[in-house]
């Protein structure tokens, strides 16, 4: 088992690492501001973001904003998400948060952690991702599926549940770092470190990454079994 100064190590190594192979990481969201970026990501939930991209153009044409999505018919906004998968769901919940953000906020989105997570919808991983992709604020570690998979991977983290990963991944990187630090391993785990087959060979962690393989759905954050490499 690592100990703390192993893990603070390779998480250093692993930050470089990144940095070096996406020196200047970006979402793959296509979004203009907060609000726009604010239903992109909750659109890209069990989707891709090529195909929220194709979706989003007609959505922000006909309701620019919270005031106008907030008066939006259901079934309108249902037919132009539908191709993201859960419509009926994600229309529920982007109805709920345009009005709670014109009647509480004045139509703008909030710039805490605290207020985003009170819209519908909107959960820690959402929240992070907005905060700083539309203001630059990091609050927190937006931990998805490929921060998860990989960072236990590297075994930077023994746990499963993304605010538990989000925990210890705080306290191994510097603050300045946790959103690009969220955009670098997207990039990496499509490129590189996919789920099913890690294309180890082409990884400059590779050296120091313990491929430990994340426990299937309903473990309980156990160390696991190394990737078995084809």
């Amino acid at each position: 088992m690592s100990t703390k100064n192993d893990r603070q190590e390779r998480a250093s190594r692993t930050l470089a690492a990144l940095q070096a192979r996406y020196p200047a990481p970006h979402t793959h969201l296509d979004a203009r501001n907060a609000w726009e970026l604010l239903v992109a990501t909750v659109l890209a939930a069990q989707c891709t973001d090529a195909r929220v991209n194709t979706v989003t153009p007609e959505l922000f044409r006909r309701w620019p904003d919270a005031a106008a999505l907030a008066e939006a018919a259901p079934e309108e906004l249902e037919a132009v998400i539908r191709p993201t998968g859960f419509y009926h769901s994600k229309a529920k919940n982007l109805l709920g948060a345009a009005r709670r953000l014109r009647d509480q906020f004045g139509g703008s989105v909030p710039q805490t952690l605290a207020e985003l997570v009170t819209l519908p919808g909107v959960a820690r991983k959402t929240a992070n991702v907005v905060l700083f992709g539309a203001f630059g604020i990091n609050e927190g570690l937006a931990v998805d599926t490929h921060v998860k998979r990989i960072c236990y991977r590297l075994g930077l983290t023994d746990a499963t549940d993304p605010v538990e990963v989000e925990r210890d991944l705080m306290a191994l990187l510097p603050r300045e770092e946790w959103g690009d630090f969220n955009h670098r391993m997207v990039w990496f785990g499509r490129e590189v470190c996919a789920a099913r087959k890690p294309q180890c060979g082409q990884c400059p962690m590779e050296g120091f990454c313990p491929r430990r393989e994340p426990p299937r759905a309903g473990g309980k954050g156990a160390p696991g079994r190394k990737v078995v490499l084809s």
